[in-house]
């Protein structure tokens, strides 16, 4: 065989395996997610409760699903049109002996919401949330791991940290024969997915969904009947790709768990 043709082949084969399988030939080599560097914002607490910690991300409860009340609602500088659901932060009290808890305690929490701005409200006198602040509305029951309630709003340093979860990603599937919406959940390593292919065994090719709000993901391809696979980006550009994890006969309604990122 002369070599010309060899390298072609070669080319082919290469540009197969990408194709097929991203997540071994190119996040393979991408390192796994690290800490980012301690930055500066204020914190306060909101009320509300399993079932409602996770509005504006799409997430049903937050317990039930493996967050815990450990969560944060985002003001929208931070929350990026849902697109930082799931992240997950490091926060610690500061500068504030009189209302932070003795030795600065760390509070790991997860992305799970949103604080909207409040125009009303100066951005330094109740408008905490406001453009372009940094700011973190905590859930009341961990408030109080950092600081009293009684200060109301803390100065804090935060940074954005690797997510630990058990077991792998997630995928809640709802809809119908015409609409299909997926809620992806658990994800590990950097948390937020920007991107979510689906793919069946037969008629069903590689499908780019689209997000819908928060980490829930629509499309109007036909999946039933197919035997589905899942592929992951997250925020990091690794991948992950979940094969025929949901089979033929899956219904909706069904949460199915694939591969998570290390």
């Amino acid at each position: 065989m002369r070599l010309p043709n060899l390298k072609a082949m070669l080319g082919s084969l290469l540009l197969f395996l990408l194709a097929v399988f991203p997540d071994h030939a190119i996040a393979h080599h991408r390192p796994r997610f690290t800490a980012g560097p301690w930055k500066q914002a204020h914190a306060t607490f909101y009320e509300g409760g399993s079932g409602t910690f996770g509005g504006a991300c799409g997430y049903h409860d937050v317990v039930q699903e493996g967050y815990g009340l450990e969560t944060v609602a985002l003001s929208n500088a931070l929350f990026n049109n849902g697109q930082t659901c799931g992240a997950c932060y490091d926060i610690k009290c500061v500068d504030q002996p009189q209302w932070c808890k003795p030795g600065s305690p760390i509070l790991h929490v997860t992305a799970t919401n949103n604080c909207p701005p409040n125009w009303n409200q100066a951005s330094d006198n109740g408008g905490w949330c406001n453009p372009p602040r940094e700011h973190f509305d905590i859930a009341k029951p961990v408030f109080l791991n950092i600081a009293e309630y009684k200060a109301g709003i803390v100065p804090i340093e935060y940074r954005r940290v690797s997510c630990q979860k058990k077991g792998g990603i997630r995928f809640t599937i709802t809809g119908n024969t015409y609409f299909n919406e997926v809620l992806v959940w658990n994800v590990a390593g950097a948390g937020d997915v920007v991107s979510v292919q689906v793919k069946g065994h037969d008629k069903l090719k590689w499908t780019m969904m689209n997000r819908m709000w928060g980490q829930r993901w629509v499309t109007d391809a036909k999946l039933v009947g197919e035997s589905i696979t899942f592929r992951v980006l997250a925020s990091d550009k690794r991948y992950s790709t979940s094969w025929h994890i949901a089979p033929k006969n899956w219904q909706f309604g069904q949460t199915f768990e694939g591969k998570n990122f290390r």
